[in-house]
């Protein structure tokens, strides 16, 4: 568990003017995050606009962060779906090698707490590396509640989740109380960071953290150390930017933000579009305002 501890970064999917996969941003991005001190690399999440990604691109896409990791940072791999049988297949044929697979709830299907029991520990069952659950129902339509998750913690190959179940971190506290010592929780939402560690979180797996990843890893740092201060004052500074990143949808603002900073053309594949120009002027002068603020850029 204690290579997933601290700060884990969703890797945006960079693409050239015709859609197709920009390796040379992605290196350049790659490279960004390790030098900004994040924990581990998160490949095909949902910030990598996987659902819009071919299998064959999400292998290439892996490999390819894999060959560019200098670091040699862990890994976790986005590998989930809705038809139980069919991922548990792709599980047992899975060669590659990560360090964990992160396995969003099943969606549209919207299964009853028994199903997604039976769902995650067939997956288990099956997957050759450890697997991090993944709730977010703002996007699944499914909410998978504490005493699921507590019961699939008992399972060896299920090591931990990305808790992202709403505005609060109430179900993330009750988990908390209840889940083994050796159980990862870490927030999926990164303007709840503080508060998630403050109930007994391991850290983050972060959307901002494409283009700002020192400051991120730096305020979980802090967190993690009980340096609630000083952790508070640095999530006071990454708010207004917070709230623009996501207002148009994700990755849409990130995608914008590391244009800015020389990553990237902000290009994302439909049904998902590019930032207005309205959002990219905001996030550009958000961007230099913090400039101005102790201890950020």
């Amino acid at each position: 568990m204690d290579k997933f501890r601290g700060t884990g970064v969703a890797l945006v999917t960079p693409f050239n003017d015709d859609l197709s996969v920009d390796y040379k941003s992605l290196e350049q991005l790659v490279n960004h995050v390790s030098d900004g001190g994040v924990d581990y690399l998160v490949v095909m999440g949902t910030t990598a606009e996987s659902p819009t990604l071919t299998g064959k691109e999400k292998l290439e896409v892996l490999r390819f962060v894999k060959s560019v990791n200098k670091k040699n940072l862990p890994i976790v791999y986005g590998f989930g779906g809705n038809d139980t049988q069919a991922m548990v297949k792709k599980y047992l044929k899975f060669e590659e090698d990560v360090d964990a697979f992160l396995v969003v709830c099943p969606y549209y299907n919207k299964p009853s707490q028994r199903g997604l029991q039976l769902h995650y520990e067939a997956i288990a069952d099956a997957a050759p590396k450890p697997i991090i659950l993944y709730n977010v129902p703002k996007r699944t339509s499914c909410n998978m509640n504490a005493k699921t998750v507590v019961a699939l913690a008992q399972h060896p190959n299920i090591i931990g989740i990305k808790e992202a179940s709403g505005d609060t971190v109430i179900q993330a506290e009750e988990i908390a109380r209840k889940m083994p010592d050796d159980f990862l929780l870490t927030s999926g939402d990164d303007d709840l960071v503080l508060p998630f560690i403050r109930i007994g979180g391991h850290g983050v797996i972060s959307v901002i953290a494409n283009a700002l990843p020192s400051q991120m890893s730096d305020l979980v740092n802090a967190a993690l150390k009980e340096n609630y201060a000083e952790a508070k004052r640095m999530a006071n500074d990454m708010e207004d930017m917070l709230g623009l990143i996501f207002s148009e949808g994700n990755p849409t603002g990130v995608k914008a933000l590391l244009q800015l900073i020389g990553i990237g053309n902000g290009k994302l594949r439909l049904p998902l579009v590019e930032a207005s120009t309205d959002l990219v002027e905001q996030i550009r002068k958000e961007y230099e305002n913090l400039d101005t603020k102790k201890g950020v850029v």
